[in-house]
């Protein structure tokens, strides 16, 4: 496991947006009741960030263009979080690991 310093949202993408709006507070938006507002209607770059994440392509390869409602029912927005911490746990060495053979 290892952290990674995720760069400022781009300029014009859905992330820069929520920020500025939301004065840094975290957003939930429920699709069913904001699909027809005009502003939610364009295509605007959506960093994606999961397995396959590389913050040097910031700009080129981790915003996707996205009509949020057309994409998801619920949309979250988290202004600020941090590094998840693994879980230590003791193996019941009568059971195969969930993670076997990769002991992630």
């Amino acid at each position: 496991m290892r952290k990674i310093k995720v760069p400022e949202a781009v300029v014009g993408s859905w992330e820069h947006a929520f920020h500025l709006a939301g004065n840094g507070k975290n957003k939930l938006l429920l699709m069913n009741k904001v699909k027809d507002e005009k502003c939610l209607s364009s295509y605007i770059g959506h960093r994606a960030i999961g397995v396959v994440y590389n913050p040097e392509h910031e700009r080129f390869g981790n915003y996707v263009p996205t009509i949020l409602p057309k994409r998801y029912d619920v949309f979250i927005f988290i202004n600020e979080t941090s590094a998840l911490h693994h879980i230590h746990i003791q193996p019941n060495g009568n059971q195969i690991p969930e993670t076997y053979p990769f002991g992630m």
